[in-house]
């Protein structure tokens, strides 16, 4: 028999059943199965499950070994199943990265974590950490010389054309100082093991470096996964550097402790939104978009539902370019106008100081050995691939040679410009490259190609190696002082690529930094305020999240409702009361008011199955159907509220944003099917209806039950329900004006439109009186359909956040409606008009009043709350 780890494997493993080869195997080595199991690193790449990273030993390295032997013999049989409960669990938890280029996957996509971890040990970490902490100091000390006394460019240790050049680098910075004399806060390096076991720094981010909550999330996964050998194995904890930065940052902020400190989001059609909304909830602070701040004073503040709080610290997540459209580019909606002045002022502690997208570049690497022992007098300790910059011509001249075994990158990133394998390219297509780097040299960099080291990744019946880089993180914990987090983002290139990036393709894996001393244990909560400080602090509700709360509640209903009265168009249409010419009319005015028919429509009257195929047709039409721009009617609401509802996801349960998600692309997914067909069928849309209606009843549901009744919940239901008070009083003088209510399918319908049918018939029974109707619909307090409970509601809602936002919101109650000073004797009073007919004046002024009321407070919230362009209702923190 020949030695278990080069013994063949030909057979999945299976869960339930017993494979001849785990027979065979001794289950007092669980090593053995992981060698079985396992194919070899590629020729040339160092094999990190292997013992001296070679892909021809047969033993484990030490640390794979120990983690065979703590997830043991019977941890193999349970794999795949502790796979599908990994994808599982993101699936449930919404992690999300947004490819734009992957029109397939539409906005979210799950994002990609493979089952075993990268394993470093303390040797290789002493290493890394070493290194990094010596080149985040080096970097820091770069953007402060040049925004500073540019020494670097007067000694030529730099070329001028690379910095001043770089369209990243911004002169309105010149002179400036941040606070705590400390420009990077935040650094990421992406680093490759290389063959000889060699750390080598690949790249460096220093903008906005994404994946500090992404591996946060693998970490929490992963652990669960393999609990006994995350314990049993000594891996460091991360969240001491999230807690050092967190109080670095105060620290440095003249506040300190008092300091708000908020993350600042480009939305959420970033790639990397979820991690954004994460962090932002692990570490307790506001995330805000460009619109949710201001600027008066040179200072900065965030616009809340109790006005102006001013902001001490701010996280950004967007790149340079976008923070200042005064200053920076002009068409720019992601960023704060006025924002580098404020921070010229010194009232604003901005992680990272905006200018340095030079030190992206990845010509730089070439030029720190020489910089580095300039400004600090040391020599790098962890070495950058050897790398040349094309815009000095004794480089270009000494790399043209030897393109094809480099790498060819641009660099401006962003620049449009593609990074280029030389090993992957045809003679012909190096020619061209050499042809196109000596016509734009400046615009090119060149770094020797290494084949990264593949870490082993389970593929559901074997150990597969896969390409593997690291991000690490250096974070500031004080005034020129980092840590570094022991961990990092592992990207994973796709099996048999070059590059492991995840807009190619390629997923991630946890870190797990293995330690021989004691194991940091800090938490979070440990530096968090007391429970009783917590508790008497409020929660700001940002001006955005309300304004998208409040529509949301507004959609919600609208949906609803269109809902409803699609299908009380169709019943109606496909049965006897079609005769009805006061229903028939009272159904065309109100369908086309609610935008279920689009204008130009037979009316119900003149043909009610013409009618019914116009209104089938414009619920959902494609997105490139002509019609689509012109339908608003269901599938646009719920399109719409989609959209309100992704802008507050943070505010939302996973249970919440399914629904909402199933939803909208289930009535989508039915309205296509329906316009498939030759001739289109009520029964189906009905369905389709019926179906959507039900999942809004749970999404309503979760608004009402499931959310916390805070001032932006009591803004989405006020939207709820202005929405309701419009499109009821609206309805109703509509079918006074066309007489339905005379009529019994007329006084049906109109009741089905309450949503009131039951209770009506069990309290009324089979009167179909006005006096009925007014009392019901109008005036009954313990009906939520009826006029006199929507008012009722709102001046409540009012009055609370009156309380706790602005006193001006009582003043805005009193603009309703009082439900007190209703008769139902009054309005049940009918004249005779001239034409001999019945009509309530009463009613009909008071639907009237209720209609404009609502929209002139959906106005009024909007100019209080949203906009703050009134300053004499802003408060000003301090």
């Amino acid at each position: 028999m020949a030695p278990a780890g080069q013994r063949a494997y030909s057979g999945a493993v299976n869960n339930d059943a017993s494979d001849s080869l785990f027979d065979e195997l001794s289950p007092e080595n669980p090593g053995d199965w992981a060698l079985s199991l396992s194919i070899p690193a590629d020729a040339g790449h160092r094999d990190e499950l292997r013992a001296g990273g070679k892909s021809t030993s047969d033993a484990l390295s030490s640390h794979w070994g120990s983690f065979f032997e703590h997830i043991g013999t019977d941890g193999f049989k349970d794999l795949n199943r502790r796979s599908d409960n990994l994808q599982r669990q993101i699936r449930d938890n919404g992690v999300t990265y947004n490819v734009y280029a992957d029109a397939s996957a539409g906005l979210q996509r799950p994002w990609a974590l493979d089952l075993f971890p990268m394993l470093l040990g303390p040797t290789d970490w002493a290493q890394i950490e070493t290194g990094v902490l010596q080149r985040t100091r080096l970097l820091n000390a770069i953007m402060g010389d040049l925004y500073g006394e540019r020494e670097l460019l007067k000694r030529a240790l730099l070329p001028a054309a690379l910095v001043q050049g770089h369209p990243g680098y911004l002169r309105s910075m010149q002179g400036v100082k941040p606070l705590g004399d400390t420009w990077l806060h935040i650094v990421g390096f992406d680093l490759a093991h290389g063959p000889d076991g060699r750390w080598w720094v690949v790249g460096q981010r220093t903008q906005a470096p994404s994946g500090l909550g992404y591996l946060l999330e693998n970490r929490i996964a992963i652990a669960r996964q393999f609990p006994k050998a995350f314990a049993g194995m000594k891996v460091q904890r991360l969240a001491a550097s999230y807690r050092a930065l967190m109080d670095g940052i105060k620290r440095m902020c003249p506040e300190g402790e008092n300091a708000r400190i908020a993350l600042l989001t480009p939305g959420p059609y970033n790639e990397t939104y979820f991690e954004h909304a994460y962090l932002a909830r692990y570490l307790g602070l506001t995330l805000v978009e460009g619109n949710d701040l201001t600027v008066r004073d040179q200072r900065l503040f965030l616009k809340t539902l109790s006005g102006l709080e001013p902001v001490h610290a701010l996280i950004k997540r967007l790149d340079d370019e976008w923070l200042d459209p005064l200053e920076l580019r002009s068409d720019s909606r992601l960023g704060v106008p006025g924002l580098l002045q404020v921070l010229r002022a010194g009232n604003l502690l901005l992680a990272n100081a905006p200018g340095s997208a030079p030190l992206e570049s990845s010509a730089l690497l070439g030029f720190l050995p020489a910089i580095s022992r300039h400004l600090l007098g040391e020599e790098l300790a962890l070495p950058s691939l050897a790398t040349w910059w094309c815009g000095e011509d004794a480089a270009l001249r000494e790399v043209l040679p030897l393109l094809k075994g480099s790498v060819i990158k641009p660099t401006y990133p962003r620049s449009g410009l593609d990074t280029a394998m030389g090993q992957s390219l045809s003679e012909r297509e190096l020619n061209e490259w050499s042809g196109r780097m000596a016509r734009h040299p400046d615009h090119y960099t060149v770094q020797s190609w290494l084949p990264l080291s593949q870490t082993p990744t389970w593929s559901g019946e074997r150990l597969m190696p896969r390409s593997a880089m690291l991000r690490v993180f250096a974070l500031a914990d004080g005034a020129g002082s980092w840590r570094v987090l022991p961990g990092g983002l592992v990207r994973l290139a796709p099996r048999g690529e070059l590059i492991a990036a995840m807009q190619r393709g390629g997923s991630s894996a946890d870190c797990w930094v293995l330690t021989e001393g004691p194991v940091d244990h800090t938490s979070l909560l440990q530096s968090a305020p007391s429970t009783l400080a917590l508790a008497q602090q409020k929660r700001p509700v940002t001006s955005r999240a309300a304004e998208n709360l409040f529509w949301l509640g507004r959609y919600t209903e609208r949906a609803e409702n269109s809902v409803r009265l699609a299908q009380i168009v169709l019943n109606h249409l496909g049965g006897e009361e079609s005769n009805s010419r006061p229903l028939m009319a009272w159904l065309t005015a109100t369908a086309s008011e609610n935008s279920l028919v689009l204008a130009g429509a037979p009316t119900a009257t003149a043909s009610p199955r013409v009618f019914a195929r116009s209104l089938i047709a414009a619920l959902s039409p494609k997105a490139s159907d002509p019609m689509a721009a012109k339908s608003h009617s269901v599938g646009f609401n719920l399109r719409a509220l989609k959209a309100a509802a992704s802008q507050v996801r943070e505010r939302l349960s996973q249970e919440h944003w399914h629904l909402i998600e199933r939803t909208e692309t289930g009535f989508a997914r039915d309205c296509a099917a329906l316009s498939a067909e030759a001739e289109y069928t009520t029964a189906e849309a009905m369905t389709a209806l019926q179906n959507a209606s039900e999942l809004l009843a749970a999404i309503t549901g979760s608004q009402t039950d499931r959310m916390v009744h805070d001032d932006g919940w009591r803004l989405l239901s006020m939207g709820r329900h202005i929405e309701r008070l419009v499109t009821l009083s609206r309805a109703l003088s509509l079918a006074l004006e066309h007489g339905c209510v005379h009529d019994q399918a007329g006084f049906e319908a109109v009741i089905a439109l309450f949503d009131s049918t039951i209770t009506f018939h069990a309290q009324y029974q089979q009167r179909r009186d006005m006096v009925a109707l007014i009392d019901l619909l109008v005036m009954d307090r313990d009906n939520p359909r009826s006029l006199a409970w929507v008012v009722q509601t709102l001046r409540s809602r009012l009055a609370k956040l009156a309380g706790s936002a602005t006193p001006q919101d009582a003043v805005l109650a009193q603009g309703l409606p009082n439900p007190d000073t209703w008769v139902l004797q009054d309005l049940s009073n009918w004249q005779r008009s001239p034409e001999g007919l019945r009509t309530w004046s009463d009613l009909a002024e008071l639907l009237d009043g209720c209609e404009i009321a609502a929209a002139e407070l959906s106005d009024e919230l909007s100019r209080l709350h949203f906009s703050h362009a009134d300053l004499r209702n802003q408060s000003l923190g301090v």
